[in-house]
């Protein structure tokens, strides 16, 4: 096999018919200004190019299933493996889904609870064993040994448990089967004189089977006979549950029966402690946990753990499945660990195996930096970072060799210190006998690579270049080479410290400028939390991964404010209180999800610039004429669109066990649009095409935001619009392009544009999380340049953020932790970014020391 990647004629997207060789068999990082065309390269080609291949080499008869793939624009690719995409957006946001079962670990607890689980009684916790008639005999033999009276044994058949009756023709007709006693509530009767119950009353009865003589030798068979008659006998009458009283009383059942009070499991086998499934779920939630889908209520049967009551009462080692999947990882792998060296060898020979491969699972997501994160938490919680770094987890535990690997910023949401655990995980897959390409612009991933490709010079149009490339660390030293990104990691060019930094008044150590007051914060892991956030100013929360940024700043602060100012109906993570609230009037929380659930939304609907633009071909001469409205130029309206496939452009291909698969429209060419109203042009006279008449709706979509601001340069308010998406680094979008295929980063951008957009009112509080997602070092500078505009004009920002050129940059830092999880939730320092740097027990502070 050759022993590199060799790809000639690239031409997907931006790309400029580009050719390139990287080497098999180590680790490859693409970087590149964002919109360079790092993932067209990346995913859009060399990926796309290995999935289609795959699919080809299948049969006819499975292809017919599949459809067929469109071959990315390249003239060849030689020396591609299987490949395998792990990025942002692929992560599951059903509600049944959790780390457990995206791992599946769960599928393996499921099989170790049934094997090796101890069933107890859920109403009087009594452990439950299911018996042969055999292993009772036995059971019943060693009571004797140890009856220290000597006296009588009594085996006894339970016939009625706690209720109301008389009983009166039942006791008849045992006196008929031949039986000559009862205990009844406690005390022996004759069943050849009358007994009279009250019917109102509970009742306990039970049948006496035999009174064996204590002395009796049960080395002799025939007394060994009567022991096992009886013993049948009382199981027969008692439901396959018996008593024996000795100088004790003890209960025994032939299933998983509760001897004292009768309740009974159904067969233990792992469908019962799955929530998917009926035999397992709780009835009431129906395995959700909380009241239903919509709700943030939990279920008050099962208190939120998904479970019947049957699943949760059956344990190992004092716990059950829901209390295991409820700890860190970090927890589970100690529990697990303790329970491998377990001294009980019945107990290791059937649990060992499902233990082996949880604990395999377990280990590879410590490796990864994930160690804070619960068993039991919703997929749909989950950052970007944090499911591809889950999924990046199960491909090192699936062990496979010789494959290609595509990766998509794996770093994302991970603090410094822990990058170091992701580069190992990535040197693991590597020396695994895997080729790994990363697109990615953390400079300790970049620095610990093999291979450099850097893409450029700009973004969009201006980009799909090979600006530099070479083996690492050699390719920084070769001065032959050069690109904004080699400036960067050479430290010829770097984003600056701030000169001045506004200042946070204090007196005799107390902040005493106006500030946001949060008291007592206990949400999730926050330990009884006080911290104050002043206004005006620009604020930076740090901390390790899982350390507790996000539920101090989302789910205590974010909640609280936007009840109070959005008229929401969130339910706050716990907090004393909050104050402050009287120096604001409008909080607005810019997150990384999607700006829209459908291929439909894009970055000009979302930004309110696409109404703009339907009205304004609406007003062409030629529209008029034709009696076409706004609604025409919609691909959301059957009026205008193309109606194959209704206005998408594409057509999605269910691939069953591979992900669905669009292909273009084979009627509309993927213009989305019918050809009567792609005939429609509007171009003001500055930007005619070359046949002088503008450009149809299709060719707007496809331009980008950079193209789009200057051909709308004589519209103020769509130019405007526009101008603020160009300045957030996001010219290269195109204005048509799918939501769903956004990264989290550019989404986050785009709801930051939209609010630019609107009117200030300096008393406003933005919140963003890590703002720096996909950001080139150069885009981190324009967005900085954003920030600070907003907080000049009065406004208050917070960021939760890893990346230390953010955090150098702020006025006032909030740093949590020390670690993540259990062992987070405290403030460990408060400052300016120099005060955190010489904080010494803060690892932001370490990291930070550098760049200052």
């Amino acid at each position: 096999m050759k022993n590199v990647i060799k790809i000639k004629g690239a031409r997907e997207h931006n790309l400029k018919n580009i050719d390139l060789e990287i080497p098999r068999d180590k680790i490859v990082v693409f970087t590149g200004l964002s919109g360079s065309g790092k993932s067209s390269l990346a995913f859009d080609t060399i990926f796309a190019e290995g999935q289609r291949r795959y699919i080809e080499s299948l049969s006819a008869y499975a292809r017919q299933f599949l459809g067929k793939l469109t071959k990315p624009d390249i003239d060849e690719i030689e020396g591609l493996s299987p490949a395998i995409s792990i990025d942002q957006k692929s992560h599951s946001a059903n509600p049944r889904s959790t780390v457990a079962t995206l791992t599946e670990i769960y599928d393996y607890l499921r099989v170790l609870f049934a094997r090796a689980g101890t069933p107890h009684c859920p109403e009087c916790g009594h452990l439950i064993r299911k018996m042969t008639n055999e292993e009772i005999v036995d059971a019943v033999i060693e009571l004797a040994k140890t009856n220290s009276e000597q006296g009588n044994m009594l085996i006894l058949a339970p016939v009625v448990r706690g209720r109301k009756g008389e009983y009166y023709q039942l006791l008849y007709d045992f006196l008929n089967s031949g039986f000559s006693e009862a205990r009844i509530d406690g005390t022996l009767r004759s069943l050849r004189n009358r007994v009279e119950l009250d019917r109102y009353k509970q009742h306990t009865i039970d049948l006496i089977v035999d009174r064996i003589p204590g002395t009796l030798d049960f080395s002799d068979n025939d007394n060994r006979l009567r022991l096992s008659e009886a013993i049948e006998t009382a199981l027969r009458y008692g439901h396959n549950v018996l008593s024996v009283v000795t100088d004790k009383e003890v209960s025994l059942s032939a299933e998983f029966t509760c001897p004292n009070d009768g309740f009974s499991f159904p067969e233990i086998e792992p469908r019962l402690f799955s929530f998917n499934s009926p035999h397992g779920a709780c009835e009431a939630c129906h395995g959700l946990g909380t009241e239903d889908v919509w709700s943030e209520q939990i279920c008050t049967v099962c208190a939120g753990k998904r479970l019947r009551l049957e699943s949760l009462s059956i344990l190992i080692e004092g716990a059950n499945i829901s209390s295991i999947v409820q700890r860190s990882i970090e927890d589970a792998h100690a529990f697990f660990l303790v329970l491998l060296k377990s001294s009980d060898q019945r107990f290791l020979d059937v649990a060992e195996a499902p233990l082996r491969e949880i604990l395999s699972r377990l280990k590879f997501m410590l490796d990864v930096g994930l160690e804070y994160l619960t068993l039991d938490r919703k997929a749909g919680t989950l950052s970007g970072g944090e499911a591809q770094r889950i999924r990046l987890a199960s491909q090192i535990g699936s062990r496979l060799v010789g494959t290609l690997y595509v990766l998509d910023e794996p770093t994302i949401g991970l603090h410094q210190r822990d990058n170091e655990k992701l580069v190992k995980t990535l040197h693991e897959l590597r020396d695994l006998g895997n080729t790994v390409l990363v697109v990615e612009h953390d400079v300790d991933t970049v620095l610990a690579s093999d291979y450099l490709v850097d893409i450029g010079p700009g973004a969009g149009t201006h980009g799909g270049n090979i600006t530099a490339q070479g083996a690492m660390p050699a390719l920084l030293k070769d001065k032959k080479q050069d690109s904004l990104t080699l400036k960067y990691l050479r430290g010829d060019e770097k984003i600056p410290v701030p000169d001045d930094r506004r200042k946070v008044k204090f007196l005799k150590k107390q902040m005493i400028h106006e500030s946001l007051k949060v008291k007592g914060a206990t949400a999730n892991n926050l330990k009884n939390v006080d911290v104050q956030f002043p206004l005006r100013r620009f604020t930076a929360v740090t901390g390790v991964s899982g350390s507790g940024k996000s539920t101090l700043v989302y789910d205590v602060l974010y909640k609280y404010l936007a009840n109070r100012f959005n008229a929401a109906n969130h339910k706050p993570g716990v907090a004393k209180s909050i104050l402050g609230l009287e120096y604001l009037d409008r909080i607005i929380n810019i997150d990384q999800s999607a700006i829209g659930r459908t291929p439909r939304s894009n970055p000009a609907t979302y930004v309110g610039a696409w109404t703009y633009i339907r009205e304004l071909f609406a007003a062409t001469p030629d529209a008029k004429v034709r009696g076409y409205k706004p609604g025409r130029f919609s691909f959301n309206v059957s009026s205008g669109r193309c109606e194959h496939c209704e206005g998408h452009g594409t057509i999605a291909i269910e691939m069953h066990f591979l992900p669905t698969v669009y292909v273009e429209c084979d009627v509309c060419k993927g213009k989305r649009f019918d050809r009567e109203t792609l005939e429609v042009r509007y171009g003001p006279s500055s930007a005619k095409t070359a046949d002088g008449q503008g450009k149809n709706i299709h060719q707007v979509l496809q331009m980008t935001i950079e193209e789009a601001a200057a051909f709308f340069d004589d519209i103020p308010w769509l130019h405007d619009r526009l101008n603020i998406l160009e300045q957030v680094g996001l010219g290269y979008l195109r204005l048509g392009q799918s939501a769903t295929t956004l990264s989290g980063g550019e989404a986050q951008r785009i709801k930051l544009s939209k609010e630019l957009g609107k009117r200030d009112t300096r008393k406003t509080l933005y919140l963003l999380d890590e703002p720096t997602t996909g950001l080139h070092f150069d885009d981190v500078k324009k967005l900085l340049e954003v920030l600070q505009r907003l907080v000049d004009r009065g406004n208050t920002v917070i960021v939760i953020e890893h990346n230390l050129d953010v955090i150098k940059s702020a006025d006032w830092v909030v740093d949590l932790g020390l670690e993540g999880g259990e062992r987070g939730g405290a403030i460990v320092a408060t400052g300016t970014p120099e005060m955190i740097a010489r904080s010494a027990g803060s690892h932001t502070g370490r990291y930070l020391k550098r760049v200052l």
